[in-house]
């Protein structure tokens, strides 16, 4: 279940997007879905809500993604490279003017060196104003950080509508 202050957000989003004509595309791999989940429980969603992946798995990201299997093989699907080829993709996939992908490491395990549990990289691409990634590292447990994913990813929607 959503939290309803993740709600309360998500509603602020749909009605924002809608109001200004904005559509989102999104790829989602340590999140399974939850963001699309999220996006479309709000009633009016489907005036700014195009589609969802779910790219779970490296054949996944390639096969649905464009993502060279040898981009991950080099970096790790954990990375800014795959956050970035992810939303590329998204957005090339779809008829959004927003893509806005995440990769992560939910936990409890996973980790690697350098790349800790809670580690998750996000990609934001847009039609007319170029890409952006961040990282976040997140504390908590596997639903936790998945939670703080998706509140982290709301924001940076919204603060990409506003440019």
């Amino acid at each position: 279940m959503i939290e309803d202050s993740i709600i309360r957000e998500a509603i602020t989003l749909v009605e924002d997007f809608a109001r200004r004509g904005k559509v989102v595309a999104t790829a989602e791999s340590c999140t399974g879905g939850l963001i699309a989940a999220t996006l479309t429980a709000i009633s009016g969603a489907s005036a700014m809500f195009d589609r969802g992946f779910v790219t779970y798995s490296n054949a996944s990201k390639s096969e649905m993604l464009g993502v060279p299997l040898s981009l991950i093989e080099e970096v790790g699907a954990v990375s800014e490279e795959v956050a970035l080829a992810m939303a590329q993709g998204a957005l090339n996939a779809s008829h959004a003017e927003f893509a806005l992908s995440v990769t992560g490491i939910a936990g409890p395990t996973g980790e690697s060196e350098g790349k800790p549990v809670g580690l998750v990289w996000f990609g934001l691409s847009r039609r007319l104003h170029g890409s952006i990634t961040e990282s976040r590292v997140f504390s908590g447990n596997r639903t936790e950080v998945r939670a703080a994913t998706v509140v982290h990813a709301l924001h940076m929607l919204r603060e990409a509508a506003r440019d």
